[in-house]
């Protein structure tokens, strides 16, 4: 296994690099937003890599950052997703936005990427639910923490009320329709015990 290459960018293709090490060009695919980050002659550039073994290829992938890197092995774990299609959802949105977008449901911002249709989505989501810290996401400058925190606690909140005898679909309809920014769990779960006793 190669852990990650460190090198010089000999050259740069539509989806792929080529780094130089100890006298080896090693073709590497990649996505367009780690080429984004490249320059052809960039000496010492750091490339995170997994090799995919196949019975009639073996190819290098990398990336410029870990997250990436670790998007693309979890990418790749759902069933019917290759390389290539990885490599085109990492080259449409960020790893931050995919893992944001399996949180949320959000098939819409998934189907953006070419080849990815709404079945596609769903089985993302429905693989990577349960792989996606959503604690990591809170802790993230980069993401939206007031909609991501918004997310989180309607979840508790629907959990809680569920906990009452009330079904998913009741706690998750009547906490929809209201306006949870900044609301704390609590009130949410007040609100909505209000509603749902009308």
């Amino acid at each position: 296994m190669i852990e990650f290459i460190i090198g010089k960018i000999i050259n740069k293709r539509e989806d792929y690099l080529v780094i130089q090490n100890n006298n080896m060009g090693y073709k590497v695919f990649t996505s367009e937003r780690s080429l984004s980050h490249l320059e052809v002659g960039q000496e010492e550039a750091l490339i995170y890599t997994r090799m995919i073994v196949r019975e009639d290829d073996i190819s290098l992938y990398g990336f410029t950052k870990e997250e990436e890197m670790d998007m693309f092995n979890l990418l790749i774990m759902v069933s019917r997703i290759g390389p290539r299609v990885a490599i085109g959802i990492l080259s449409t949105l960020d790893p931050r936005t995919i893992k944001t977008s399996i949180i949320k449901k959000d098939y819409v911002s998934l189907c953006s990427a070419p080849g990815i249709g709404k079945k596609t989505a769903e089985r993302i989501v429905l693989e990577l639910k349960d792989r996606i810290d959503e604690n990591e996401l809170l802790l993230d400058k980069t993401v939206d923490m007031n909609e991501v925190q918004d997310f989180v606690n309607a979840k508790e909140a629907i959990e809680a009320i569920m906990t009452l005898g009330y079904s998913k679909y009741e706690a998750e309809k009547v906490v929809k329709t209201m306006d949870i920014d900044e609301m704390r769990i609590e009130d949410i779960i007040r609100e909505a015990l209000k509603r749902l006793s009308m």
